[in-house]
């Protein structure tokens, strides 16, 4: 039985796009200048590589080339457009926000931009946000971005956090349509978010304008992050399917998102999710945070296995703790 609400606006897909610095920086790379080794990297994370942001190139940069890439995709323009949301945690400044950044390198002078923050659940966060505006009926089309410059907040000289992040970002363009209110309609089905701030000490960056006056570095308890991670985020996609009448059998593509390959595969494996279903590229761009998940995405689609009318789950868990999941029919 289906829990879907009868006759309702969906949030449909009608473009993406992605952007990577051109910079790659493999684990050999890695090897020369700290004390680790391709080997170690590849079997705690699955990670063989990342992309880190030139000296000129920012959060909103590559955003901005994300958001032309995903206009250009959909065949629309910025005045198509009547809201931005930015999905990160490693902003051009403390204020304006990227998304309003990026709003003026589209060249879009309506509608509403924003910067929501939830770490690595950010897109998940974003995407349902999102969902929300355009199915009430106040916004027409949303573009959700995930932008991060990890390298910038990353301590260089600890082996175990700055092998693990890259640089990126990508984005959706979602539009409201009408669906029928079942699962078989295109678009986001759920979302399902979660928060619980007693985890602050488990991962986060310690510095920011209030506490230190400086932007602080990236530390994590990694032991505590991975114990926690696959309960959490099995737990929303449980909730997804029950609220859809779906099952893992029904999924089309598992695209979760891209911290560590062991994480990926225990959470799939828990969740009864058939391998060849999930969507991997930490080896290629390693943890982007909050661009993750599109970036993902796009690689899927490009490729051809993410097709109109599949049925994808996006899911995250980021610091915080956050967790979310969004059940998308493309």
């Amino acid at each position: 039985m289906t829990h879907v609400n009868a006759g309702r606006l969906r949030s449909v897909v009608v473009g993406t796009g992605s952007y990577l610095p051109e910079n790659v920086v493999t684990n050999r790379d890695l090897e020369e200048r700290l004390a680790t080794s391709d080997e170690w990297i590849v079997q705690r994370t699955g990670i063989t590589r990342r992309h880190i942001a030139a000296p000129g190139e920012t959060t909103s940069t590559l955003g901005l080339r994300a958001a032309q890439a995903a206009l250009a995709d959909a065949g629309l323009t910025a005045a198509d457009l009547d809201l931005v949301i930015v999905a990160t945690s490693t902003p051009d400044f403390t204020f304006p926000s990227v998304a309003t950044q990026i709003q003026f390198g589209l060249g879009m002078t309506g509608g509403a931009a924003f910067d929501l923050q939830a770490v690595c659940s950010g897109f998940v966060f974003a995407v349902a946000t999102a969902d929300k505006f355009l199915t009430s009926g106040s916004h027409k089309r949303a573009l959700v971005i995930g932008a991060e410059t990890f390298s910038r907040i990353l301590d260089w000289e600890d082996r175990t956090t700055c092998v693990l992040f890259g640089d990126g970002a990508a984005a959706m363009i979602l539009e409201a349509q009408p669906g029928e209110g079942t699962a078989q309609d295109r678009g986001v089905l759920t979302s399902h978010l979660r928060s619980d701030g007693k985890h602050l000490g488990k991962l986060f960056v310690d510095g920011g304008p209030s506490s230190t006056q400086t932007t602080g570095r990236l530390r994590m308890a990694g032991k505590e992050v991975f114990r926690h991670a696959v309960g959490m985020v099995t737990d929303v996609v449980t909730d997804a399917f029950a609220a859809t009448g779906t099952s893992a059998a029904d999924l089309d593509w598992f695209v979760p998102h891209q911290a560590n390959r062991r994480i990926i595969d225990a959470s799939a494996d828990k969740l009864g999710i058939d391998p060849a279903k999930v969507v991997v590229t930490v080896n290629l761009h390693a943890n982007t945070s909050a661009a993750s998940i599109p970036l993902a995405l796009c690689v899927a689609r490009a490729d051809g296995r993410i097709k109109q009318g599949d049925l994808v789950m996006i899911e995250a868990m980021g610091g915080g703790f956050t967790w979310g999941s969004a059940l998308i029919r493309w």
